[in-house]
Order: C-alpha cells, then sequence, then structure tokens
C-alpha cells in the first residue's frame, strides 16, 4: 500500500493529472497480452522526463515499492502484469525521436515511441531500423528493448539487441547512467548496454536509447513456397542457408494456422497444403535476382508443390500481413489463445516440428505452429478456453513438453518473448542452478531491494525436468 505522504510525494514530482490510482485506471494496467495473468498495482504514474523517473525510482527503493517499467503491454510473458502490486511506470508522455543522426547512421528517442512511427521516420530519410516485431504498429522501444524483441526480419539482419549503441537508464537507487555511444567500437569497461537490452525492466528503467541505422535496401522480393509435407518445408530451411543463402525472411505457417489465416485475411493463401514457407530477399537487384532463383530451385528439389513469386508490392505486402496477423486470427478460434516461443538450430527445425505435433497427440490439444523458421524460432500456439481447467492441464503439460524438446535439440524456452512469470519456472532447465546462481549475483548487485519488477525471471521454485521417451 501507498500511503498518503508517499503519495503526495509522487504527485509532487510529476503533478496530480501523472498520478493516477482509481480502480478504473489500475484495472487497465492490471494486466498485460498474456493470458491468465492479472494483478492489481497500487497506482499507475507518467513521468515527463528522466529526472522525474530518477525521483520516482529513489522513493520506491527508500519504501520498497515495486516498480514496473510498461510500453504498450504486448509482451507475452506476463513481463509488465504487476504481479506484486506497487507502481506501473507509463512513458505516454516520453515518446519523442530526439534525433535522427544520418551521418552516423543512428536515432535517438524516448522510450515510448511506437516501434512504427520511429521505422516511418527513418524510412523518410532511406535509412532502414530491421527489428519489426508483429506487435510494432503499437509497441514501443522501451518495450522492445526490454524483451530484446525480434521479427521476421531477425535471420538477415538480427534482433534489438544487435542494434542498441548507447541507452541512458535510471538504476534502481535513482541514479542516471548513460552507457555506449555512436561508436562503431567501444571497450571501455563492462558492456551494461548489453546487459540491460532484454533485462525486462529488472534491472533499470530505460529513458532513452540511441540505435543503429542502416542504408534502405535498393529492392525486395516476396516469395511463397508450397508444400504436402511438413518436414519437407521444415528441411528446405536448413538446406537454403547450408547453401549459403541468408534470406532477409524465411518464416513457416502449418496448415491449421494457414486456414485460420486466410480467414481473417481473405488474400487467396492456399489452405490446402501441410504448409507454406513465405520467403523474401532484399538487397542490390542483381543480387535479389539471383538468391530467390536459387531459391526457387532448392524449394522445388525439396518438395514443394508450387513456388509462386508476389508480382507486385501490394501483392507482397498483403502476404507479409498476413503473417503478422497469425496471432489475432488464431485468437478468434476460442476464448483464450497461448502463444509461446521455444528455438531450435536451425538444422533441428525438422526434428522440432515433428516433436510439437506428437506432443500435440499426446495430450488430445491443438498446436498451431508458425514461425520465424529461418531463425530457429518457432511459435507453437494453443487456441483454448481457461475456464476448461482439465483442458488447461493437458495445454500447460504440452508446452512443458515442448520446452524440453528445443532444450533436447540445442534449443533454448524462449528466443525473443522473454522469461517474465510464463517461463521463470523452465529457466533453470536451460542454464542450470549455477547459471542461476549468477544471474541472481547481477540481479542483488543493481537491485538488493528487488523493488524493481520483481516475481519476473526468477521463479520462486523450479519445475522438475520432463523426459521425453522417443
Amino acid at each position: 500500500m501507498i500511503s498518503k505522504s508517499l503519495k503526495d510525494q509522487f504527485i509532487q514530482i510529476v503533478g496530480a493529472d501523472n498520478y493516477r490510482d482509481s480502480a478504473a485506471e489500475k484495472l487497465v494496467y492490471s494486466y498485460d497480452a498474456t493470458p491468465n495473468f492479472q494483478s492489481m498495482p497500487d497506482a499507475v504514474i507518467v513521468p515527463r522526463n528522466a529526472e522525474e523517473v530518477s525521483m520516482i525510482v529513489k522513493l520506491c527503493n527508500e519504501n520498497r515499492i515495486p516498480l514496473v517499467p510498461r510500453g504498450s503491454g504486448t509482451n507475452l510473458c506476463a513481463g509488465t502484469c504487476p504481479t506484486e502490486g506497487g507502481i506501473v511506470l507509463l512513458f505516454t508522455h516520453m515518446n519523442q525521436i530526439l534525433e535522427i543522426d544520418e551521418e552516423n547512421l543512428t536515432v535517438t528517442v524516448q522510450p515510448g515511441v511506437v516501434t512504427l512511427d520511429m521505422i516511418h521516420a527513418v524510412e523518410a530519410k532511406g535509412l532502414f531500423y530491421p527489428p519489426d516485431p508483429s506487435s510494432m504498429k503499437i509497441s514501443t522501444i522501451g518495450g522492445n528493448i526490454n524483451e530484446n524483441s525480434g521479427g521476421l526480419r531477425g535471420l538477415k539482419y538480427g534482433v534489438t539487441r544487435d542494434y542498441v549503441l548507447a541507452l541512458e537508464a535510471v538504476l534502481p537507487n535513482g541514479d542516471i547512467i548513460r552507457t555506449g555511444g555512436k561508436l562503431a567500437k567501444d571497450v571501455a569497461g563492462y558492456d551494461l548496454t548489453r546487459l540491460f537490452v532484454g533485462s525486462e525492466g529488472t534491472l533499470c528503467v530505460i529513458t532513452e536509447a540511441t540505435l543503429k541505422l542502416v542504408p534502405m535496401p535498393e529492392t525486395k522480393k516476396t516469395m511463397l513456397a508450397l508444400y504436402q509435407d511438413i518436414e519437407a518445408a521444415a528441411k528446405t530451411v536448413s538446406k537454403i542457408i547450408s547453401n549459403q543463402i541468408i534470406p532477409a525472411t524465411l518464416e513457416f505457417l502449418d496448415q491449421p494456422t494457414l486456414e485460420v489465416v486466410e480467414d481473417f485475411a481473405k488474400i487467396g493463401l492456399p489452405t490446402d497444403v501441410k504448409a507454406v514457407l513465405l520467403i523474401e530477399q532484399d538487397g542490390p537487384l542483381e543480387v535479389v535476382e539471383r538468391d530467390m532463383k536459387k531459391i526457387q530451385g532448392i524449394c522445388l528439389q525439396e518438395q514443394a508443390v508450387s513456388v509462386q513469386v508476389a508480382e507486385t508490392e501490394i501483392e507482397a505486402e498483403a502476404l507479409r500481413t498476413a503473417r503478422r496477423s497469425a496471432l489475432s486470427a488464431l485468437a478468434r478460434l476460442k476464448p483464450t489463445t497461448i502463444l509461446e516461443d521455444a528455438t531450435v538450430p536451425r538444422s533441428e527445425i525438422a526434428k522440432m516440428v515433428k516433436a510439437i505435433n506428437e506432443i500435440a497427440v499426446r495430450h488430445n490439444v491443438k498446436i498451431c505452429t508458425f514461425g520465424h523458421a529461418g531463425d530457429g524460432n518457432l511459435h507453437p500456439t494453443v487456441p483454448t478456453d481457461a475456464r476448461d481447467h482439465e483442458e488447461m492441464e493437458r495445454v500447460e503439460a504440452a508446452f512443458e513438453e515442448i520446452f524440453a524438446a528445443a532444450i533436447d535439440l540445442g534449443g533454448t524456452i524462449t528466443g525473443e518473448h522473454g522469461v517474465g512469470v510464463m517461463k521463470a519456472p523452465y529457466l533453470e532447465w536451460k542454464l542450470g542452478a549455477e547459471g542461476i546462481a549468477a544471474m541472481k549475483l547481477v540481479k542483488q548487485a543493481f537491485d538488493p531491494n528487488n523493488i524493481m519488477n520483481p516475481g519476473k525471471v526468477f521463479a520462486k521454485e523450479s519445475r522438475k525436468r520432463v523426459v521425453i521417451s522417443r
């Protein structure tokens, strides 16, 4: 609970309009995009600058008040659900693009900037920011950085961490620090920039970021390859990469996902095939044409029944939009949609897809699988109903086996969704007890009072590793 005295101090910092604690306002920020997690904060505070953030954090630290930094709440691991109450910190006032530096190829932004708005702003200058999470129309840069978001272009261009050059951040004691800079090289001290990216709000509050830009690709082409054999589609992914071709996008959708997406988007996607690969290449025209011709040949060699190249940018954009709408489309099937991510080496994609299908049968649940096959990141998704407790137990057991299968194949429990609350019990499976202990030492050093997004990443108890017989 926040005392009247402490409330008055917060109001003195941000003003009465930016301190919100009505039941309705707290309810709005009691959950995020993750199903089945909800917890009321004690208040919602909307700072206007880093100095106000610093004063808020210092007060929270002195009074042991939990603090949850929040963007648009699109994350899928309950990472911004205030599970231990306290303050939800919003950045709707801190939403400015501060600078686009064409000489150094950087953009500097506040954390509340919407990802797609920033992308459009830099593209107007002929520049390119590659990370493109499916939620980019509403997600914010601060949230992207905290979750180390990926996207469809991750195979060729990498993820958010690869583009964060510098940060301004408020530490749990209220200190404001700056890390990195507009530099191609910088090995002065510990790399705090990379440590903070993906830390899920557990180490600091990010108040400003300088991001790397690259030149806009000259051209791009998009292709749809159709398969009647899911494993053949998965093997194609490995074959393309082993031929030293790195597409900008290499996405996988299985038949259940295709059916739902086509019903949602109505753009003429085939629904009578077992799987499709959505493949895009960008760059100089001659390179794009050469690569797409090679990719087409590989797809046909690997039993693709058809390979179609989009004839216009409108057609290509429709295919990309359809892929990005997969979660929205699947959410229409049942009251609850649980979308997870597990990542394996590209060479193990076929085995992972096979394992997911076997797990679905074993637990009698419907699993629709799509994802960034080019970087091994699959999104098994279960339409279900949280009110059906028996089915939810089967769903949870299925995901436990999926995470275990991914680790057995040399993979990980999450590629881009983060750990948050959802994956915390499984993190020890990936890192081991020693790895968890090392991470806790880092957390303790930065946040000894455990005010920064408590209850996330570190589970109160780990789950026993499931054994899968093959």
